[in-house]
């Protein structure tokens, strides 16, 4: 049974940590599970693991929405630039994910840029905002979207070590 859960453990991390670098809810999903194997073999997954995942998760959805909005409030942006800086994020890491074939380095590259193009054409065409002006808040969206596209991964890989260690711990 222990090799069924970690066959399954692995699949999910590996899957995980792929769709946390395509800013999909990667580390959400592996809570996920946790949640599903603490009920189905509770000896080798605890509630306490599940507890771990979630806070997580949390923490990394709080980290992606406070600096992508700095990002682009730092630099003036206004609404219409972050949001624009989310769509283009993801537009941008899953075009990056197939354009740059590097495991992790092509998403997050492709995120980057889709977030500053997407503002800056967001502060652009429905702000109407000068380039200057929407040339800032596009490095700002840029800027924050790196930072909290690497904390996430940070996170994912966080979560990762936290499932599979204690689902090996709890084996042996």
């Amino acid at each position: 049974m222990i090799w069924l859960v970690l066959s399954i453990v692995f699949v999910v991390v590996l899957v995980g940590m792929a769709m946390t670098a395509i800013t999909l809810p990667g580390i959400w999903m592996m809570a996920a599970c946790s949640t599903l194997l603490a009920l189905w073999v509770p000896e080798y997954v605890g509630w306490w693991t599940v507890g771990a995942l979630f806070a997580i998760a949390a923490t990394s959805e709080f980290v992606d929405f406070i600096a992508s909005a700095l990002g682009v409030k730092r630099m003036g942006g206004s609404r219409s630039g972050a949001v624009g800086s989310v769509i283009g994020t993801l537009v941008g890491a899953i075009m990056g994910t197939f354009m740059i074939p590097i495991p992790i380095v092509g998403s997050i590259a492709g995120g980057v840029l889709g977030a500053g193009l997407g503002a800056f054409f967001a502060e652009r065409s429905i702000a109407i905002r000068s380039i200057k002006d929407s040339v800032r808040s596009g490095s700002g969206a840029a800027a924050g979207r790196l930072v909290s596209m690497v904390i996430k991964i940070m996170l994912a890989g966080a979560a990762s070590a936290v499932l599979v260690t204690m689902v090996i711990y709890n084996a042996f």
